[in-house]
């Protein structure tokens, strides 16, 4: 009885200690929000040409391709989509092309990276989009030989164990250079994408 009595404060303060411990692991792990980073890992423009109807309707004929990956740095929160998580692309704030990434309800796991591959491709016979100005700024972009076209990310985010839905919207400016006919090979460096600042309790 003599040695459990010796014991007894140790083993209660170690118990304590574990549960303190503990308590920490779990708000670092639940009660703070890592957000997602998101980049263009690689892009490709192989065409990027203007269809004039008119002098002030305009539409552009490309083939654009690129791969953007989106990382939820969360060590313990998985990330469940609310909203579509869908990329829109425009050329002088012009949109001209989007796609799904992710559908609602779909989840990413803590600490992962999903990858997307994706492909724009147009001949130029959809509705005009342009507009003059945006035929001018084609004009004076084609002649440098690049391209500013703007990548837009947007969804809505619901964090494990947290109640509140997260809004995300990035911008992913990228200034692409036109490949040579018959040939992918062109220069890009990976661009990491801005993120809105986030709402109250995001």
């Amino acid at each position: 009885m003599g040695c459990w009595d010796d014991w007894k404060p140790c083993i209660i303060c170690l118990a304590i200690a574990a549960a303190v411990s503990g308590g920490a692991v779990a708000l670092a792990a639940y009660g703070f929000i890592t957000h997602v980073r998101i980049a263009v890992e690689d892009a490709s423009l192989t065409r990027f040409d203007l269809v004039e109807a008119s002098p002030a309707a305009a539409a552009l004929a490309y083939n654009l391709s690129l791969t953007l990956t989106v990382r939820n740095r969360n060590w313990a929160m998985a990330i469940t989509n609310r909203k579509k998580l869908e990329a829109a692309y425009t050329f002088d704030g012009q949109p001209f092309d989007r796609a799904l990434l992710s559908d609602k309800g779909e989840k990413h796991g803590p600490r992962k990276t999903r990858v997307y591959h994706l492909a724009a491709v147009s001949n130029g016979t959809a509705v005009p989009t342009l507009g003059g100005a945006g035929a001018g700024a084609f004009r004076r972009q084609n002649a440098t030989g690049f391209f500013e076209v703007e990548v837009k990310i947007t969804g809505r985010f619901k964090y494990t164990a947290r109640h509140t839905k997260c809004d995300l919207e990035a911008t992913c400016p990228l200034k692409l250079q036109l490949a040579p006919p018959g040939t992918t090979a062109t220069v890009f460096q990976k661009v990491k994408c801005k993120l809105a600042k986030p709402k109250k309790y995001c």
